[in-house]
């Protein structure tokens, strides 16, 4: 039997109130949409995997650069979005079933994956449902209140399995009566089997759900300390965490001398346990002659987060003597969290000075240490 699988990651994220959409919030360097295609392509009897997308997030899912994916846009709402992928693989038709499964929900086990697999054999649906736990209230007026037995309700889950012809033709024939799940279209309640679902398995709606989703993974904290010190010369720029620095001083270096993002390197290099700074981009290669540290703390993002890490957080020191700092923090932090790719809040940038003292209270150096603690998603 041949399966496809359908995400769906074209809704607004409204309730999630980030600029970032949530599907392409990310865990270790991977987003929601990612975990769950990843858990998927574990599993060979998928033979097409589809994206719906929201044609306004397109630049975010060209980032991810998704390989072997098909990607369709979305409609105004989740039965638009469902119906436009089902509409596509009515062409497939060695596709007899179709797994539909929310991108806000990438929790969910490979081992519930092989048990819809395994009822679908026998079942035109397959749904993953959780009993109610708490007592079931309903609200009859501002004063009255009524218990509800709470055995006939249950909470639905995705991925849902159905025949894919027979959901096409009943997304076809009842638009009006979609009510947000897919199950809602199906009268004939033997064709549906039930399972147990999972509790890991809920949905993110807010950030408070992507917290939780987050501390339920298994991870380990590690914490690594860079150092960076450069000479300060006349007719040069002096960048500090990828901001140029109005200064009659600039630094003297190999790449652009940017001693805060060095020391950020080799911080993180440290706690991932992946080398230094020297071993990455050598001053011996002429490559990186003058190169932007921008740019280098880029590749060491990108490589960090294919070994499943992610920066927690980062505290900095800046020590110089001149020029002064305090206007220039904000903006050093605001590029520092752009660049590796964590909060404003979890950065601490700190200026300080050596009361006069060595060659940089004589103006003559400018130095950068920096502690980072970083987080290894299993």
């Amino acid at each position: 039997m041949r399966f496809s699988f359908i995400l769906l990651a074209a809704g607004n994220s409204n309730r999630f109130k980030s600029k970032l959409p949530k599907a392409y919030h990310k865990i270790a360097g991977k987003t929601l949409i990612e975990l769950s295609i990843n858990k998927i392509k574990q599993f060979k009897e998928f033979k097409k995997i589809i994206v719906v997308y929201n044609k306004q997030h397109l630049k975010f899912l060209k980032k991810i650069k998704l390989k072997n994916i098909t990607v369709i846009t979305g409609g105004k709402n989740r039965q638009e979005s469902t119906f436009n992928a089902l509409k596509y693989l009515q062409k497939e038709k060695e596709i007899q079933k179709v797994l539909i499964h929310d991108a806000a929900r990438p929790n969910f086990s490979k081992n519930l994956i092989k048990k819809i697999l395994i009822e679908s054999k026998k079942n035109s649906a397959v749904v993953p449902v959780l009993k109610l736990q708490d007592a079931l209230k309903k609200k009859y007026s501002k004063k009255e209140f009524l218990n509800v037995k709470r055995n006939n309700f249950f909470l639905t889950q995705t991925p849902q399995c159905f025949d894919s012809k027979e959901i096409f033709n009943l997304h076809k024939k009842n638009k009006d009566k979609y009510s947000d799940d897919d199950l809602s279209l199906m009268n004939d309640s033997k064709k549906i089997k039930l399972i147990h679902g999972e509790k890991r398995n809920f949905k993110i709606t807010d950030g408070v759900d992507f917290e939780l989703f987050k501390s339920i993974n298994k991870f380990s904290l590690k914490v690594g300390i860079g150092f960076d010190v450069h000479r300060l010369v006349k007719n040069k720029k002096l960048l500090l965490g990828g901001i140029k620095i109005p200064s009659t001083l600039g630094t003297l270096g190999h790449s652009d001398g940017d001693p805060v993002l060095h020391a950020i390197i080799d911080a993180i290099l440290g706690a991932c346990q992946m080398g230094d700074i020297g071993e990455k981009f050598s001053d011996k290669n002429k490559k990186f002659k003058n190169i932007k540290s921008t740019y280098l703390i880029e590749k060491i993002i990108e490589q960090i987060e294919n070994k499943n890490y992610e920066i927690n957080n980062l505290d900095i020191n800046i020590i110089t003597q001149f020029p002064k700092l305090k206007k220039f923090k904000n903006k050093i932090v605001k590029n520092i969290s752009k660049l590796c790719k964590i909060p404003l809040e979890k950065i601490n940038v700190k200026a300080k000075t050596t009361e006069k003292l060595g060659v940089i209270g004589q103006e003559k150096a400018i130095a950068a240490e920096v502690i980072v603690s970083v987080i290894k998603y299993d």
